[in-house]
C-alpha cells in the first residue's frame, strides 16, 4: 500500500502542489515568527552581554511595583556612590546614567524617529563599552558622540551640531566621535547618544542622581563576593547584582517585554494554518470521492478498511511532512522580510544573525503535520464506510452519517475538555496549536452536517448562490450554468468559501473596530475639550513632555489656561475591608491640575461635581465608574496607594466619574500637587491650552509653536481637529499593518479556489467534452470557469463581511458598553472588500480555467 500511496502521490502532482502551498504558507508564517523574535532576543542578549562584560558588580533602584512598573524608589545620589566606593574590594565605581531622549538636526528633523533614542553617560575607560572609530568620546560639556550605526542611516559626520531635548529645555551639542558599541556598530538597532555625566543628569532632568552604578573588583576578589560586600553597605532598596546577573536581568525582561511581538504574529501563522485546514479538508474530500471505484476495487482485492484508511492518511502525512518542510525553509527566507515589515512602519528592531531553535523546528513541523494529517482523516474515515462492490459501481457517493444538534454538541464538550486539560498540564505554550486543532474540529462538524442534508443549515449557500449568481446570469448561458454550477455543490462551495471567509472575517471585523475606535475619539474630544490646543510629544511611543513646558507656556502673550495632565501608578489597598487587601497591584492613576482642568475639560460625573473637582487636595482621589463598580467602592471610602516613588499616602474617595471613550480618566484621579511629592512625577503626559479673551488663535498658535521648536522641539500644539486626525492617522498605520500580515491567509484561500476548480474539472471532464461538442466554445467554458470561481468569491466575501461586522458589534455591545464607545460601520471599506473577494475569485479561476478550455473534446468524450 505504501508503494501505492507513493505511485498516487507522483501522478497527482498538481493536486499536492497546490494543497501544500496551503500548509506552506502557515508553516512559513510561524517559522519566521519564531526565527524573528529569536533573533531578536539573542541580538539584545548579545548587546547586554558586552555591556556588562567589563563590570562586576552593578547597583540598581527597585522597582517599586515590582518588575516592569519602570518605578525607582530611591534615588542613586552621590552619598551613595560614595558608599560603594569605600567598600572593601572595589577597585572602581562610576555612577551610570540612562534616559530616553529625542536627538534632532539643527533644522529639526527628527534621527531615528522609528523607535526611542538613548542618552547615556560616557564611562571611565574599564568600564565604557562604546570605543571611537571617527573622532573621540565627549569630553566638553557640550560634545557628543554617536553609534556608528546612526550615522552611517542619518549620515552625520565629525563636528556636525545636534539637538538633544529630553525631560529639560533642549541644548545643542556638536558631534565629536562616532563609536562603535563592544565592536558592533550599534545598540541593539537604538540611537544612543553619549555626553558627560553631569549632561546626562541635564536631559533626565534628575540632578546629581544616577540610575546605576558600576562597580569594578580588585584582583582576586570574586564578583559574587563582592555583590555580597556591596550589598551590606547600600539601603535595601537597591538591587546589587554581578554583571552577569545584570545582563541576564535585563535580557529576561525585553524578551518579556517583547513577547507580545511573538504573540501578535502568531495569530496570523494560525489563522493562516486554519484557511489552509479548510483547503486540505476539501481537497481530500473531493479527491476521496473521486477515487471511491478505486478504493473498491481495492477492496475487492483483499484491501481491508484499515488498509485503505491507512493509505489516504499516509498521503496526508507525506503531504504534511513535505509541506511542513518547505515551510520552515521558507520561514527562514521570510523572518528578514517581516523584519522588513516591522522596519517600514517604525520599528527598527536588532537583527543580528539569523537564530533557528530546535523549538521552531519541532514546533513548526509538527503543527505543520498534524494539522494536514488531521484535515484528510476524516475524508479518510468516510471512505472506509462504501462497501466494496457497490463502491465500484459508476456514480457512488460516499453515505453521509447524520449528525444531530445535540451528539454535536456533546462531542463539542468532550473534546473541548480535552483540550482544556492538555493545555493545563502541557503549559500555555500548546495553547494555540489546540485551538487549531479544535477549529479544523468544529469545521468538520459542521460541514458533515451540511451534508447530511440539515435543510435550516444548509440552505444558505444555495440562496447565496443564486441570488449572487444574478451579477453575472445576464451574460448568456455561460453565467446561467456558472450559476448552477456553484449550487451543484453546497458542501463543496461552503467549505472553499469558508477559506475566503476566515481571512476577509477578520479583516472586516478589524475594520469595523477600527472606524469605530476613530469615531469615539473624534465624538469624545469634540464633546469634552473644551479648550483650544493640545501639546503632546510628536511620538507618543517616546513617551510624555516635560513638566517645565507648562510654566513655559503660561508666558506666552495671549494663553489664558494652561492645564497639565501627567500619568503614573500606584498599589491601591481598601482600608474600609479587614486586613486592608490589596484591590490592584499596578493602578493607573491620572494626574490633573483641579482647578484649570474644569474649566478645559467637560466632565460627567457619577457622584460628584466641579466643586468635588476642587475640594481633591494632595489627600482626595476620584474614581473612575468602572473601578468603582469593580472593586465595590462609594464614595467617602479611603484607600491607602504606594506610589512608584515609595511612599504610602492615605486617600479618600471624593467623587466618581462616568466611562469616558478617550481614557482620559484612569482608575484613580489624583492632584498634581500630591504627584509631584509623593509620586515623584517628573514629566507630564499632555497640556492642555486656552486662548486669553481677545487673543487671535493663529497668533499665539504661532508663539507657541516657536517656543516649542526652540526649547522643547520633541513636542508640538494641535488643535482639536489635528489631534483627532493624528490619533486616526496612528489607528490607519496600525490597520495596515493587520492587513498586510492577513494578506497571507487571503492569498491561502486563494490556492484553495484554484485547488477545488482544478479537482472538479476533473470531475466533469466528460460533462465539459459533452458541452464542447454540442458547440461551447474555449472562451464560453474559460468565462464559465471564471463565473463560477466569481461566484465562490463573493460568497465567501458576503459571509465574512457579516461575520465581521456582526462579531464587531457584539463585542463593542458587550464589551464596551457603557465606555462612550461608538459603532461605526465603514460601508466603503466592506464594499471595497467584498469587491477583492470577487477579484480574489477571478484571479484564482484564471490557471483551472485555462487547463478546461484545452481539453481534449474526444478524451473527454472517452471518460468515465
Amino acid at each position: 500500500m505504501s508503494k501505492l500511496v507513493l505511485r498516487g502521490f507522483a501522478q497527482r502532482k498538481v493536486r499536492a502542489l497546490l494543497t501544500g502551498i496551503a500548509i506552506v504558507l502557515g508553516v512559513a508564517l510561524m517559522a519566521g515568527t519564531y526565527i524573528l523574535t529569536d533573533t531578536i532576543n539573542h541580538a539584545f542578549a548579545e548587546v547586554f552581554g558586552n555591556a556588562y562584560k567589563q563590570k562586576a558588580v552593578v547597583v540598581t533602584a527597585k522597582e517599586t511595583l515590582g518588575k516592569g512598573s519602570e518605578s525607582q524608589g530611591y534615588p542613586i545620589g552621590e552619598t551613595t556612590l560614595a558608599r560603594v566606593r569605600a567598600v572593601s574590594g572595589v577597585a572602581a565605581a562610576s555612577g551610570d546614567v540612562s534616559t530616553r531622549a529625542t536627538l534632532l538636526t539643527t533644522s529639526g528633523k527628527r534621527i531615528s524617529s522609528a523607535a526611542p533614542s538613548l542618552v547615556a553617560a560616557v564611562q571611565p575607560p574599564r568600564f565604557e563599552s562604546f570605543t571611537a572609530v571617527q573622532g573621540h568620546l565627549p569630553n566638553a560639556a557640550d560634545e557628543v558622540a554617536i553609534d556608528q550605526a546612526t550615522a552611517k542611516r542619518e549620515r552625520l559626520s565629525v563636528g556636525e551640531q545636534l539637538v538633544i531635548a529630553g525631560a529639560a529645555p533642549a541644548r545643542h551639542y556638536t558631534i565629536s566621535g562616532i563609536a562603535k558599541f563592544a565592536g558592533s556598530e550599534s545598540f541593539g538597532g537604538t540611537s544612543v547618544a553619549l555626553v558627560l555625566p553631569a549632561q546626562a543628569q541635564y536631559i533626565a532632568n534628575e540632578p546629581g542622581e544616577y540610575d546605576s552604578i558600576n562597580v569594578a573588583a580588585n584582583s582576586g576578589v570574586s564578583p559574587e563576593e563582592l555583590a555580597s560586600r556591596v550589598r551590606a553597605a547600600v539601603p535595601s532598596t537597591l538591587i546589587v547584582r554581578t554583571g552577569a546577573q545584570e545582563a541576564a536581568n535585563q535580557t529576561a525582561e525585553l524578551e518579556e517585554k517583547l513577547g507580545f511581538l511573538r504573540t501578535f504574529l502568531l495569530v496570523f501563522a494560525y489563522v493562516a494554518l486554519v484557511v489552509g485546514a479548510f483547503i486540505i479538508f476539501n481537497t481530500f474530500s473531493i479527491t476521496v470521492a473521486q477515487r471511491m471505484r478505486e478504493f473498491g476495487l481495492l477492496r475487492t482485492l483483499g484491501a481491508s478498511r484499515g488498509q485503505i484508511m491507512r493509505s489516504v492518511v499516509e498521503e496526508g502525512l507525506l503531504l504534511g511532512i513535505a509541506g511542513s518542510v518547505v515551510g520552515l525553509f521558507a520561514g527562514l527566507g521570510l523572518a528578514p522580510a517581516l523584519d522588513g515589515l516591522f522596519k517600514a512602519f517604525g520599528a527598527d528592531l536588532p537583527d543580528n544573525g539569523t537564530v533557528l531553535e530546535t523549538r521552531t523546528v519541532i514546533v513548526s513541523l509538527g503543527v505543520g503535520i498534524v494539522i494536514t494529517v488531521l484535515a484528510g482523516f476524516f475524508p479518510a474515515l468516510r471512505a472506509t464506510r462504501v462497501p466494496p462492490m457497490a463502491a465500484m459501481r459508476e456514480g457512488v457517493t460516499i453515505p453521509p452519517r447524520v449528525l444531530t444538534e445535540s451528539g454535536v454538541l456533546k462531542r463539542l464538550g468532550a473534546v473541548a475538555v480535552v483540550f482544556v486539560i492538555i493545555g493545563l498540564a502541557l503549559g500555555k505554550g500548546v495553547a494555540p496549536i489546540l485551538f487549531v486543532l479544535f477549529a479544523v474540529y468544529v469545521t468538520v462538524l459542521l460541514v458533515r452536517m451540511a451534508r447530511a442534508g440539515k435543510p435550516r443549515h444548509y440552505r444558505v449557500i444555495p440562496a447565496l448562490g443564486r441570488t449572487i449568481g444574478l451579477l453575472v446570469s445576464w451574460r448568456g448561458i455561460t453565467g446561467r450554468l456558472a450559476r448552477e454550477n456553484s449550487v451543484r455543490q453546497p458542501g463543496r462551495t461552503l467549505v472553499t468559501a469558508l477559506a475566503l471567509t476566515v481571512g476577509l472575517g477578520l479583516v472586516a471585523f478589524i475594520s469595523v473596530l477600527a472606524a469605530g475606535t476613530k469615531a469615539t475619539i473624534d465624538q469624545a474630544v469634540n464633546r469634552s475639550f473644551a479648550g483650544n490646543l493640545i501639546v503632546q510629544n510628536t511620538h507618543r511611543e517616546e513617551g510624555g513632555i516635560p513638566a517645565a513646558i507648562a510654566p513655559a507656556l503660561r508666558s506666552v502673550h495671549g494663553v489664558g489656561t494652561v492645564t497639565a495632565i501627567a500619568f503614573t501608578k500606584g498599589r491601591v489597598q481598601d482600608l474600609s475591608k479587614p486586613g486592608s487587601p490589596v484591590i490592584d497591584e499596578k493602578s493607573r492613576l491620572t494626574v490633573i491640575e483641579p482647578q484649570s482642568f474644569s474649566t478645559m475639560y467637560k466632565i460627567e460625573w457619577e457622584h460628584g461635581s466641579a466643586a468635588t473637582l476642587e475640594s481633591l487636595g494632595e489627600s482626595g482621589a476620584i474614581l473612575s465608574k468602572k473601578f468603582a463598580s469593580a472593586h465595590r467602592l462609594t464614595v467617602g471610602q479611603r484607600l491607602l496607594v504606594l506610589s512608584a516613588a515609595g511612599h504610602e499616602v492615605t486617600l479618600t474617595v471624593r467623587g466618581i466619574v462616568k466611562e469616558e471613550a478617550i481614557g482620559l480618566f484612569s482608575n484613580l484621579t489624583i492632584s498634581r500637587a500630591l504627584a509631584r511629592t509623593a509620586f515623584g512625577q517628573r514629566e507630564d503626559g499632555v497640556d492642555f491650552i486656552s486662548y486669553a479673551p481677545g487673543a487671535r488663535g493663529t497668533q499665539v498658535h504661532a508663539s507657541i509653536n516657536a517656543l516649542l521648536h526652540a526649547s522643547f522641539p520633541q513636542t508640538h500644539a494641535q488643535t482639536a481637529a489635528q489631534y483627532t486626525h493624528e490619533l486616526s492617522s496612528t489607528v490607519n498605520k496600525l490597520l495596515l499593518l493587520v492587513y498586510v500580515l492577513l494578506a497571507l491567509s487571503v492569498l491561502v484561500s486563494l490556492f484553495g479556489i484554484v485547488n477545488t476548480l482544478v479537482l472538479s474539472i476533473y470531475e466533469r471532464t466528460h460533462e465539459l467534452g459533452m458541452m464542447r461538442a454540442i458547440g461551447a466554445s474555449r472562451r464560453q467554458i474559460r468565462q464559465m470557469i471564471r463565473y463560477e470561481s466569481l461566484i465562490t468569491g463573493l460568497i465567501g466575501g458576503v459571509l465574512g463581511l457579516v461575520i465581521g461586522v456582526v462579531g464587531a458589534v457584539l463585542v463593542t455591545k458587550l464589551a464596551l458598553s457603557g465606555s462612550g464607545y461608538v459603532v461605526s460601520i465603514p460601508v466603503g471599506t466592506l464594499v471595497l472588500l467584498l469587491i477583492a473577494s470577487g477579484i480574489a475569485g477571478l484571479l484564482a479561476a484564471q490557471l483551472p480555467a485555462r487547463r478546461a478550455a484545452r481539453l481534449d473534446v474526444l478524451g473527454a468524450l472517452a471518460s468515465e
